[in-house]
């Protein structure tokens, strides 16, 4: 399990987890000896047992340094397994479209609590545990952050966006506030003070620029030895006969093999045996763009540590029967996410004797495991998760050794869910938070009117409004922004907002933050 320092004059501080000895760790190809013909004729019988020797086809054409880049992207292929992943892949694809109707239950009331539904006693014990837990160490968060901003006309990972507060602040910067809150919060209810681990999963693309970014940042306040970050995996392109595309003559085609596949990459890059070391017991896991995301959410994970739970969801009410929504439901007596797609209209307006959905819990990728659950995933269940797959136009290069961009679908990605994992749980538990409290995704640029910068903008003012008016404030006007420094989710604000005016924009901070905005 290698660690690399990438910034010299930051070597203290940069910690990145790289797979010792596969997917993502790329080393200057001037190490390397130059492939042999003894080499290149090893190669080509392991690859024609698995039908893939035409990735060596320009090999005559190739450079010293083309030839050891080839050697590295093959080596990279879990040959014995590419056979494997075509074979289930195309499984997967002849049952997309197949309704699910007759096999589906909703989930049963005792596996679902509802925030909105449940007493303020049930709650606040649910977060006594939750801190506790956070005070003793016991608790780390996963950032799914191997996206960048491309559909927002951001060219850099989308954490280091920012939304247009008036703080100015990134999607990065307002978690790991959030984190430090969290953690005097638990300090406070206990007298312990423990730390909150965070591991952040980016791509092959965006590892760098997070990495320059939060060494930049000083890490937001946040100890530099308890930020990880690591590589998320990728699988080959294929085309439809199961041969895997060549992108250049010298580079295999392949694309992120989606957020289910933290479970390999944690296992890879050391991340499960990260967690042991330090007694991680928890882990919760969410995308990294979603601006009102409650960070290790002490009430989910006290609900999910009482409930002995292996992993859970939280889930929002769906909107309406048709809004595109994958819902968390259980399909031949196993728990799992299903797409909107897979169900009749019929099945999705059914509702319950008190007129909800009877299909409501709608998925929001956030997540609880257990450390336990997540070794059983890395060693055993990992290699049986499903595989979904997309019909794209993949780039390659054709037989002349030209590199052509198709004008219509041409082979296959594949991709795992994070999801996908919950039907491997014995005990498995959802809990149903308000959408207006918890899920404002940033997806789209503002042209498209919805989960973009401003409706992230106003579904976060919107909340510390109400957060400032439930304390006994008065706001006049809608925008309002309360720094993560002075307040997690709306406690401890009475004492500066009670029998108090505010006129818009409000923005409310602590000494730690930089001096935009006033009070």
């Amino acid at each position: 399990m290698g660690r690399h320092n990438y910034n010299s004059h930051q070597q203290a501080n940069v910690r990145r987890h790289r797979n010792a000895g596969g997917a993502t760790s790329k080393s200057p190809i001037a190490t390397k000896p130059s492939p042999t013909m003894t080499d290149y004729l090893t190669l080509h019988s392991r690859l024609a047992q698995v039908g893939q020797e035409h990735l060596l086809k320009f090999w005559p054409e190739l450079t010293n340094d083309e030839r050891i880049e080839l050697v590295q992207d093959i080596e990279e292929l879990n040959l014995d397994e590419i056979k494997k992943y075509f074979d289930r892949a195309t499984v997967s694809m002849n049952e997309n479209g197949i309704k699910l109707d007759d096999r589906l239950q909703p989930l049963p009331e005792g596996k679902l609590i509802s925030i909105a539904r449940s007493p303020e006693e049930k709650l606040s014990a649910y977060r006594d545990e939750g801190l506790r837990q956070i005070s003793q160490g016991h608790v780390a968060v996963l950032l799914m952050a191997g996206g960048q901003g491309t559909r927002l006309g951001f060219d850099h990972p989308k954490g280091m966006y920012d939304v247009g507060l008036q703080s100015k602040k990134t999607l990065f910067r307002i978690q790991a506030e959030r984190i430090l809150r969290l953690e005097e919060l638990a300090h406070h209810a206990t007298g312990q003070r423990g730390h909150i681990t965070w591991y952040i999963m980016t791509s092959e693309h965006t590892v760098q620029p997070t990495e320059d970014y939060f060494v930049a940042n000083n890490y937001f306040g946040l100890k530099a030895e308890n930020v990880l970050l690591f590589e998320q995996g990728s699988l080959p392109c294929f085309e439809y006969d199961g041969r895997i595309i060549l992108d250049e003559k010298h580079r295999v085609a392949r694309a992120p093999d989606g957020n289910g596949g933290i479970y390999r990459a944690m296992k890879r890059q050391g991340i499960l045996d990260d967690m042991q070391k330090r007694g991680v017991l928890y882990l919760h896991a969410h995308s990294v763009d979603n601006i009102l995301i409650k960070v290790a959410d002490p009430v989910f994970i006290g609900y999910c540590v009482q409930e002995k739970a292996d992993c859970a969801a939280k889930v929002v009410e769906k909107a309406s029967p048709n809004e595109a929504v994958g819902v968390v439901a259980i399909v031949d007596g196993k728990y799992q996410v299903v797409e909107y797609s897979e169900i009749s209209a019929k099945t999705a307006e059914m509702r319950n004797s008190d007129g909800r959905l009877t299909f409501s819990a709608g998925n929001i990728c956030n997540h609880f495991f257990s450390a336990n659950f997540l070794q059983k995933i890395g060693n055993t269940f990992e290699q049986e998760l499903k595989l979904h797959v997309a019909k794209k136009k993949i780039p390659f290069v054709d037989n002349a050794g030209k590199r052509l961009t198709p004008e219509k679908p041409n082979g296959i990605k594949i991709e795992k869910f994070v999801f996908d994992v919950f039907e491997f749980a014995q005990k498995f538990v959802a809990m149903e938070v308000p959408r207006d409290e918890e899920f404002s995704a940033l997806k789209n640029a503002d042209t498209a009117g919805k989960d973009c910068p401003s409706t992230a903008r106003q579904d976060l003012h919107r909340l510390h409004k109400k957060y400032i008016e439930s304390a006994g404030g008065i706001v006049h006007g809608d925008v309002c922004e309360i720094s993560p420094f002075v307040t997690y989710a709306g406690e401890n604000l009475a004492s500066q907002v009670e029998g108090k005016s505010f006129s818009s924009p409000v923005y409310i901070r602590d000494t730690r933050d930089p001096l935009h905005g006033h009070l």
